[in-house]
């Protein structure tokens, strides 16, 4: 359970964007609300209207997105209007303020908390939506205190890509250990290529990349400066220390640590599954490379790591309303959509047995469906709190990696940093 402190410091948080929202919603109301508040409308055929926001853009790849919405809409009776807003969170959090969330909303799941602790968003539990076949801890992630407010069609978690021609030259076999895996690292570094690269950044995107060795450790969220934490920090630290893993990871993107490793100049890297249609462009076929799960610490542990990806929220704009949501939602995470949706994301899909079948369609999609059990929500244990311990995370593997700080006076400034 998180600490008194920890609870104290996220009232402050909720109360300071309750403020927020508040000069946020005069704003609104004098520029109009382009949220799901209001009077429920109807298109020219009576059919109740819904509103939906998400960050995706107008890729062809994703041109099935408003298909399906479409589909799952003309099932639950109703039409649902799709608008795109690159910057979701912060225009959510504006609506949140004048109850005009959209009827529908696909956000990135450490968002979720954070707008469900201002009352915004609907109980789709209570709204008729059921969770039967989708895996326990991706329903968990979408859940605050105890109320289920977000259902992922998809999720994903990190593995570990390798050279395969580089491994057959060296001898090596794909590591399952840190130990293995720094040995094989170092090996593979000569020249100008570095035997793995991960992407650490100052933002989310380095944290969710941590938290793949952090939690794997054994750390918690809550305890950033627990012994399982500077273990794994001390990891990444060392790797960087040595030259097998470049200095560059500290400003890498995931998408830079993929071209690094498409061109030639890493052996392994730490990336998503998102990253496989990526190489193929690059030119890369599985006869290039492989994927294995994360190594763990210590031989028979179980890789962990954050669960990414996006969940469908609905608006508190009515019973009719969210009632109608929850049966959209419950549409666009079926087997049928979820496994779908996961063949355009590269996801895996939230429904167990979609998943199981995209595992034996796309191989190199196994060691990631196999990492999804062991994955924790970023959010499932500090809720709201969550956005400040991962910046206070972030912000310490910056100190430690960049030679400012040991990696126990990183972890331990964090600690104090998140719970203020």
């Amino acid at each position: 359970m998180p600490r008194t402190p920890r609870r104290t410091r996220g009232a402050r948080r909720i109360a300071l964007l309750a403020t927020a929202s508040a000069t946020a919603a005069t704003l609104l109301t004098a520029c109009g609300s382009d949220g799901g508040g209001g009077t429920a409308a109807k298109d020219s055929s009576g059919r109740l209207v819904l509103t939906e926001m998400d960050y995706y853009n107008t890729d062809p790849t994703m041109s099935a997105l408003p298909e399906l919405l479409d589909s799952c809409g003309r099932k639950a009776g109703v039409t649902v209007r799709r608008k795109i807003v690159p910057d979701l969170r912060t225009k959510l959090i504006q609506l949140a303020g004048s109850h005009a969330v959209p009827d529908l909303v696909l956000l990135d799941n450490p968002d979720l908390q954070q707008l469900a602790a201002t009352g915004a968003l609907t109980d789709l539990g209570e709204a008729g939506l059921r969770t039967e076949g989708l895996y326990e801890n991706v329903v968990a992630a979408g859940k605050y205190e105890g109320k289920l407010y977000g259902v992922a069609p998809g999720v994903n978690s990190l593995a570990l890509y390798y050279d395969k021609k580089l491994f057959a030259d060296a001898g090596l076999t794909p590591p399952t250990t840190w130990d293995a895996l720094a040995k094989a690292a170092k090996k593979l570094t000569s020249g100008k290529r570095h035997g793995i690269g991960f992407a650490v950044p100052a933002t989310e995107e380095g944290s969710f990349q941590f938290e793949a060795f952090f939690l794997s450790a054994g750390a918690e969220l809550s305890k950033l400066d627990s012994p399982e934490g500077v273990k794994a920090l001390s990891f990444l630290d060392a790797l960087v220390k040595d030259g097998s893993a470049p200095k560059d990871v500290l400003s890498w993107t995931q998408a830079n640590v993929q071209e690094q490793f498409a061109n030639g100049s890493l052996g392994m890297m730490v990336n998503g599954p998102w990253q496989l249609p990526q190489l193929k462009k690059a030119g890369l076929s599985e006869a290039d490379y492989g994927v294995v799960p994360m190594p763990v610490p210590a031989r028979g542990g179980t890789p962990s790591g954050a669960l990414g990806g996006e969940v469908w929220a609905a608006g508190d704009n009515g019973a009719e309303k969210s009632r109608k949501a929850a049966e959209v939602i419950s549409c666009m995470v079926n087997e049928k959509n979820s496994l779908a949706w996961s063949k355009l994301t590269q996801y895996v899909p939230a429904a167990k047995r979609a998943a199981a079948e995209l595992a034996g369609e796309q191989p190199q999609m196994k060691p990631f469906v196999e990492g999804i059990a062991g994955a924790r929500g970023r959010t499932a244990q500090l809720g709201a709190t969550y956005p400040a311990a991962s910046q206070a995370l972030w912000t310490a593997v910056q100190a430690a990696l960049s030679g400012q700080k040991s990696p126990a006076a990183a972890l331990g400034a964090a600690q104090v940093e998140a719970t203020r």
